[in-house]
């Protein structure tokens, strides 16, 4: 990577490029969201149907977003995901995608109620669905033998490191697991701060250094800005492979 004296560097050769290193463009992010959901997303009326079910049912708007969505789809497409274990389905809006792309999926929800609504969603759909808390499923399924291509955990912040270790345990040679809302963790938990007086502070500890000292798997950090309605905000998971 360039250092910052490269960077300058490139910028007085062609000031136009000055605009790429502009902090305003995180305000950038709602307008290139609403862009990039009217030229890649198209009417699915059973992901519609799940949102409105959800809905009318009382469950918490906290489902992962369509654009996220529409990449969870092609991540399973591109590495030909048969097998799909998610860690926290809420009303079964991601389960739906990932069966949509052709796999097999294994959800495990902690909440009798959103079982229930996700059950409804999913009907017709290759998607099983676990009741009972992640650490105690979890387990089970390892003892049980089953393996899994690709692992979705999108469920309680506190519990990220264990069910991480726990995929790693369940996922195939060469699977991936995708941890979501690393970032936002970290900063629910004060592991990283951005000092008003100037600079970042992140702690020693945070699940980057505890997925970093995993040899069983080779692991990287996608940073993205995030769209909460018209908010833009800071997210980011990590992606990692198995060895």
């Amino acid at each position: 990577m360039a250092s910052a004296s490269a960077f300058a560097n490139i910028i007085k050769a062609n000031p136009s490029l000055g605009a790429i290193f502009n902090y305003d463009n995180f305000r950038l992010a709602p307008a290139l969201d609403a862009k990039a959901s009217s030229a890649f997303l198209h009417p699915n009326e059973q992901l519609e149907q799940a949102l409105r079910n959800s809905h009318a049912k009382g469950l918490p708007p906290i489902s992962v977003g369509r654009m996220a969505a529409q990449w969870l789809g092609v991540l399973t497409r591109v590495m030909g995901a048969r097998s799909v274990l998610e860690v926290g389905t809420l009303g079964g809006y991601s389960s739906i995608v990932f069966a949509q792309a052709g796999a097999h999926v294994t959800s495990i929800e902690i909440d009798p109620k959103h079982r229930t609504v996700a059950l409804e969603n999913t009907a017709g759909l290759d998607v099983e669905i676990i009741l009972g808390a992640a650490l105690d499923v979890l387990p089970r399924l390892h003892a049980e033998g089953r393996t899994f291509d690709l692992i979705f955990i999108d469920a309680d912040f506190e519990d990220q490191g264990e069910h991480f270790d726990w995929a790693v345990k369940l996922a195939k040679k060469g699977g991936g697991v995708l941890l979501d809302d690393v970032v936002p963790t970290m900063v629910v938990r004060g592991e990283v701060v951005f000092k008003r007086e100037g600079g970042v502070e992140i702690k020693k500890e945070t699940v980057l250094e505890r997925i970093g000292r995993d040899r069983r798997v080779r692991a990287g950090l996608v940073p993205v800005v995030q769209c909460v309605g018209e908010e833009p905000v800071m997210g980011g998971f990590v992606l990692a492979v198995v060895e």
